[in-house]
């Protein structure tokens, strides 16, 4: 009897190689007669509509057949929405469902939109609707199920119906990438690797467009995607194995880092060896609809090679900086041009450091110059009159070149320093917690359990806030999010070791994604000040975080005071 056993064991193994060996053989074929991007895309040829990029508002509306909260298990939707030309942190967009089914979101856009509003919540086999859509555009969709009993998205009109085919099977692209979110080892293994997932990527690419009968625009739409999020995971992918190579320890409270391969080390900050980055074509327009693409410019923009860039305290340096930052920029990306994405970087670093631009620099003279260095130090300063000119020169691409403008507008725009809460479900919680405190400014840290940079900064500020406590005009809140109101166990035992005799509040996610929404950050740890009347302090006054509180704070009502008695 176990010799008959052993006998079929060894029978399976056998076929389970032979399969195994087959299947080998044929992804290997399969990756040495994959399409090059350039194939596909001259195969498929889609001119880019003139007016690609443009601001005007996206409407999403529909309705789910046979609705039913109770049954479907959740009542709103939500959206992590990233616009790359955006103020200050991207934010999460939320629709409301109604009692029949019915929902209806209208937010701003830049330029055409590919991105998805889920849920995490639901009870049934509906989770998404994905869409694509154009600035301008209302996209009705009907959910319903399908003739399998899967529920499925209807697209009744616009761009996400000429993309249908694209939006219901995207995601049948997804797992060629899974090597490089796994990899572990050298640089140059992470490069093979990823050309060998660049090979997957075009090959499954080509059998989608086959088998759904892609039009010309879903190929060219597809081919962004790929690009993006191949970007993207090489990216992270390199990121990863470059952090691996530092051990990071305390010593006398000070935080210390050790390379521990200082030759591997090197090869993370040698722009030449990103090849794979070639495949992308970072002058694509269409790169800018892919939900991908913002990450794909944040991880290009912090890489390695590329210099930091810091704010430059003295003008005379100030061109040269630029200069240096633009051309780390395109030899990490291997062009000779200032393409898209070296542009839009440029745009990211002006936003970024817009507000130091604008200081009173006669305000943060060293009290230790002399008078003539603190004049020369004023004289120095790169102010917004004299570095705004250079960013234009290098915003090649108008529509670049005017949202730099139309952002320079928006920033000097007189404006209130702090705002009315809106009347939403959102705002209506932060009212009834300042009910409980009359009199009292507010000061709001979103913050989570799993969040590990929320944590340190609990942790490390416990002194700090002790003595904010003591204040008789603001109290300290902290919201987070948790599947029940009283929260996991986990949560229980964080808040009665750190946050004691605090205002801990816990809410459901999607109330949490509500306030995310209200206060437009998709981040954690955010913070936010409401005033005593209930109004919010606006961004570039707020807080952010616990260091130098009194000052800051003070400074905060002194500027309310000094606009009231005007």
């Amino acid at each position: 009897m176990i010799k008959k056993i052993t006998v079929v064991l060894i029978a399976i193994i056998a076929i389970v190689a032979v399969i195994a060996s087959v299947f080998a053989i044929y992804y290997k074929v399969k990756i040495a007669n994959a399409p090059t991007m350039q194939e596909i895309a001259e195969a498929h040829p889609w001119t880019v509509p003139n007016d690609w990029f443009k601001t005007d508002t996206i409407t999403l509306k529909g309705r789910i057949e046979g609705y039913d909260a109770e049954k479907f298990g959740f009542t709103s939707m939500e959206c992590s929405y990233e616009d790359v030309f955006a103020d200050e942190e991207n934010t999460v967009l939320v629709f409301n469902i109604n009692e029949d089914g019915t929902f209806c979101k209208k937010f701003l856009a830049r330029y055409p939109v590919q991105q998805v509003f889920y849920t995490t919540d639901s009870k049934v086999s509906f989770h998404s609707i994905p869409f694509f859509a154009r600035p301008g555009e209302t996209i009705d969709v009907t959910v319903r199920k399908g003739s399998f009993g899967q529920y499925e998205c209807v697209y009744n009109n616009g761009s996400s119906k000429d993309a249908e085919r694209w939006l219901r099977t995207s995601d049948k692209l997804v797992q060629q990438f899974s090597p490089l979110w796994y990899y572990e080892g050298t640089l140059e293994g992470a490069n093979e690797v990823a050309e060998t997932v660049w090979k997957m990527v075009m090959a499954r690419l080509q059998e989608l467009i086959s088998d759904k009968g892609y039009t010309p625009m879903e190929v060219q739409l597809a081919l962004a995607y790929a690009q993006a999020r191949f970007g993207t995971d090489y990216l992270g992918c390199i990121d990863k194995q470059a952090s691996a190579l530092v051990n990071y320890e305390k010593r006398d409270s000070m935080g210390y880092a050790e390379i521990l391969d200082s030759t591997e080390w090197k090869k993370y900050k040698d722009a030449s060896n990103y090849a794979p980055l070639r495949h992308i074509d970072f002058d694509n327009p269409l790169l800018f609809a892919s939900q991908h693409f913002f990450f794909l410019q944040n991880r290009i923009a912090f890489a390695r090679p590329v210099n930091a860039y810091n704010l430059v305290l003295s003008f005379d340096s100030f061109p040269k900086e630029l200069a240096d930052r633009l051309a780390d920029l395109r030899g990490f990306m291997g062009d000779d041009h200032d393409n898209l994405m070296v542009q839009l970087c440029a745009y990211k670093d002006f936003a970024l450091h817009f507000h130091a631009f604008c200081e009173d620099a006669s305000k943060l003279v060293n009290d230790n110059m002399t008078d003539e260095q603190k004049q020369r130090f004023v004289n120095d300063w790169p102010t917004l009159d004299k570095v705004f000119p250079l960013y234009l020169d290098a915003f090649k691409h108008p529509y670049i070149r005017l949202q730099a403008e139309q952002y320079r507008e928006r920033k000097l725009s007189p404006k209130d320093l702090a705002t009315p809460l809106p009347n939403t479900s959102a705002a209506e919680m932060i009212r009834t917690l300042a009910s409980k405190y009359p009199g009292k400014y507010l000061f709001i840290e979103f913050w989570g359990t799993s969040c590990g940079p929320c944590r340190a900064a609990i942790q490390q500020s416990k002194e700090m806030r002790a003595e904010i406590a003591k204040r008789n005009d603001v109290k300290l809140i902290f919201i987070a999010e948790e599947s029940t109101p009283e929260g996991s166990d986990d949560y229980k035992d964080y808040v009665a070791k750190w946050l004691a005799g605090e205002e801990a509040v816990c809410v459901n996610k999607a109330d949490f994604s509500r306030l995310q929404e209200l206060f437009g950050f998709n981040g954690i740890p955010h913070y936010e000040v409401i005033t005593p009347d209930c109004r919010r302090i606006r961004d570039d006054l707020r807080l952010h975080g616990y260091d130098n509180f009194a000052v800051q704070f003070e400074k905060i009502k002194e500027n309310l005071s000094t606009t009231t008695n005007k």
